[in-house]
């Protein structure tokens, strides 16, 4: 009772990231009041039958209300003193426009020592030029990319704060943006082409740089987000092989935040944050834009690009958000880096056992992994040198062994009450419901921890118009895994080539996935037959075409 009249009275507990905390406290206090009647109750009983009248009114009438006059006053000093001293974290749904001091450092450049800084302040003031800027357009949908994480930060919220879809992709190609803006749909972006403003797109540098600094009442109005009303959109490759938009809402985003702050809080709170991550993805947006905004924890402006770049954070301690291979080249190009105390998280694909040992003895720490997708959010954890190779489900995750040998899945982050079958073949340890994953049983493959459907590839060829038909297969060497395609060339295909050195028609399809693809997910191998091998029910096996390739030259 005492917690929810507490709750009534500061609308701001419920739901937030302190409210346990506050319903502890609040326990605590009823405890020793409840206590204190006790006692009162027997002395009041005492002096009623074992004491003078004098002594019965003198305790009853006087000293039980100071002792209580005490109590209040005493836990009142203590409630403020705890108040202050409470974390109090605020997601980008709830936070207010006095949440934080205005000199409250969010963001930082190249080292949090460097004196570069973006605060509290400057985030209020960017959202109100942004704000007012989108408000003046009339499309619901936006399209958003911002390298800069400081740009991608006030951009998203100033899209929520008006109330606009917003859908979030890392791929900017010209032919991939023309095929997923729709009429109506605007694009806002911190990136040029070429060196050329990008056509139809909204800079958001030149919005921030030319518009007239907004007054205190712009500030300070900070428009409400409702979490369970926001439209975002995050591009994946399904298991059909066409990029699809799957949806999501804060709210989801924040319960999944609000576990991972549960659970590693401190870590986070004592350091400072850099990612070598896109926040385009669910793991970087979670993880590197969330996150350290809800806790307060000063993140870096810039990805880390280079292995180097980490030489140069000794000046405090991180928490580093990355991938799998970004630590595999640091690991191969550095002995020892002079981290003091780092945190690693890192998702996108599985950290091989050698990797863990590596990454232990480079950076001083074996990474924490997080197993999970763009539609299922957060699953699992493990950290290899705790749990070896086994996950632990999140808590508010039930995870079952389905009937082909894929992991499924029900969290509060899927909307569908049956769940989600993930293509994850697993295998579980009879440890409550831990488990080892045992690989893919689809065509989405992770190169270079980006994931790629070989479907889409296949169908991108096609849509060259000189493919008849094509196989795309993942094949990996000592260093690594790639992909390669078997092609059959139509007779448009056939006329074009004719007489065509091989590396140059290698070279024109190569050009032509860069229109949808990132270069280091494209084919390394090609091969141009007359046909390709299927059985009788006309399906073509691996094993068959994995023969093509059989030397091992990358070409």
């Amino acid at each position: 009772m005492v917690f929810r009249l507490a709750t009534l009275m500061d609308k701001t507990i419920k739901g937030s990231s302190w409210e346990r905390e506050v319903e502890r406290y609040c326990f605590k206090v009823t405890l020793i009041w409840c206590c204190f009647f006790i006692v009162n109750g027997c002395a009041s009983v005492w002096t009623a039958f074992f004491a003078s009248d004098r002594v019965w009114s003198i305790y009853n009438g006087g000293i039980s209300y100071v002792l209580m006059g005490m109590i209040f006053a005493v836990e009142f000093i203590v409630r403020k003193k705890v108040d202050g001293n409470m974390l109090k974290f605020y997601p980008i749904s709830k936070f207010r426009a006095d949440s934080r001091k205005d000199d409250y450092i969010l963001c930082f450049e190249e080292k949090f020592s460097s004196g570069k800084y973006k605060t509290w302040k400057d985030f209020l003031c960017d959202t109100a030029k942004l704000r007012k800027h989108i408000s003046k357009n009339s499309a619901i949908a936006w399209i958003l990319h911002c390298e800069d994480y400081w740009y991608f930060l006030t951009s998203f919220v100033a899209l929520l704060q008006c109330g606009k879809k917003v859908f979030l992709t890392q791929n900017i190609a010209e032919y991939f943006i023309d095929e997923i803006k729709k009429d109506g749909m605007e694009f806002i972006t911190d990136q040029k082409r070429n060196g050329e403003l990008i056509p139809g797109s909204t800079f958001v540098c030149e919005v921030l740089e030319n518009s007239d600094e907004p007054d205190e009442p712009e500030i300070r109005n900070a428009p409400a987000i409702n979490p369970e009303d926001s439209n975002i959109f995050m591009y994946t490759s399904g298991s059909t092989g066409t990029p699809k938009a799957v949806p999501q809402r804060m709210k989801e985003f924040e319960e999944d935040n609000a576990f991972i702050i549960s659970k590693w809080k401190d870590e986070f709170l004592k350091r400072k944050l850099v990612a070598t991550v896109s926040q385009h993805h669910i793991y970087g947006f979670l993880f590197g834009i969330s996150l350290p905004f809800t806790l307060g924890v000063p993140f870096r402006r810039t990805r880390i690009e280079f292995p180097e770049d980490f030489e140069k954070l000794t000046d405090e301690k991180y928490i580093i958000i990355a991938t799998p291979a970004f630590l595999k080249r640091t690991v191969d190009a550095k002995d020892r880096l002079p981290l003091e105390d780092p945190w690693i998280f890192t998702s996108g694909g599985a950290v091989s056992p050698e990797l863990a040992l590596l990454t232990d003895k480079v950076f001083g720490f074996c990474p924490l992994e997080v197993y999970g997708s763009t539609e299922t959010s957060g699953i699992a954890y493990r950290q290899q040198s705790v749990n070896a190779l086994v996950w632990t489900p999140f808590d508010n995750a039930k995870v079952w062994k389905g009937d082909d040998g894929c992991l499924r899945i029900i969290s509060p982050y899927i909307k569908n009450p049956e769940g989600f079958a993930t293509a994850d073949l697993v295998e579980f340890t009879g440890e409550g419901n831990k488990f080892i994953l045992k690989g893919r049983s689809d065509s989405i493959v992770k190169i270079e921890e980006k994931r790629i459907s070989m479907t889409e590839v296949e169908n991108r060829l096609i849509e060259s118009g000189l493919v008849k038909d094509v196989k795309v297969i993942a094949l990996s060497n000592d260093v690594r895994q790639f992909l390669a395609a078997a092609v059959v060339l139509n007779e448009m295909g056939k006329k074009k080539f004719e007489g065509t050195e091989k590396y140059l028609v290698n070279r024109f399809f190569h050009d032509w996935l860069m229109k949808f693809f990132e270069n280091v997910v494209l084919p390394k191998k090609w091969r141009f037959v007359d046909s390709l091998p299927v059985d009788v029910q006309g399906k073509k096996h691996r094993n068959e075409i994995e023969a093509m390739f059989e030397n091992n030259q990358e070409e």
